[in-house]
């Protein structure tokens, strides 16, 4: 066996490293790869006729970006502006965006053939913003699309 066979360093057993955060009672993970920074909660700047989940805009050091209620987004009950509150800053596509989440968690890194696949649901589901299931010790997370969550056109429109 090669010194990689030891430390499990194969293709299969690729590590990913994540960042779990909440939203409401729920855990959720993204890739660390996808991040810039992650902020302390701060107000956005509303923006008129904005969809729902977006709060407005925000100074990223003179870029402005958009602020995602990310609860919104996904159709959970949200709790903006608490005092635990953070703004992960993330790119996707060719866009920055900021999401607002309740409280960042954990930054993990976890063995890529641990994520399990979404059940199927039937047609009424679509699980295109969850890449997939992972089971951890103290319960399960869900491991966010960014890609999908943010690829149509109404999206398109403010992550530039």
């Amino acid at each position: 066996m090669s010194d990689a066979d030891h430390q499990g360093n194969h293709p299969s057993t690729a590590t990913l490293e994540i960042i779990a955060f909440h939203l409401g009672d729920r855990q959720f993970c993204i890739r660390t790869t996808s991040i810039r920074e992650i902020r302390g909660w701060a107000a956005a700047t509303p923006l008129p006729h904005a969809p729902p989940h977006v709060l407005g805009v925000m100074n990223l050091r003179g870029s402005v970006i958009p602020v995602i209620d990310l609860a919104a987004k996904l159709g959970i009950p949200s709790a903006v502006d608490t005092s635990r509150s953070a703004i992960v800053v993330v790119e996707v596509g060719q866009g920055v965006i900021g999401l607002v989440v309740d409280q960042v968690s954990d930054i993990l890194s976890i063995s890529a053939d641990r994520i399990q696949p979404v059940p199927d649901f039937g047609a009424a589901f679509d699980p295109a913003f969850v890449q997939g299931i992972i089971p951890l010790e103290h319960g399960m997370v869900c491991f966010l699309n960014l890609d999908h969550m943010f690829d149509g056109s109404e999206d398109n429109a403010y992550a530039e």
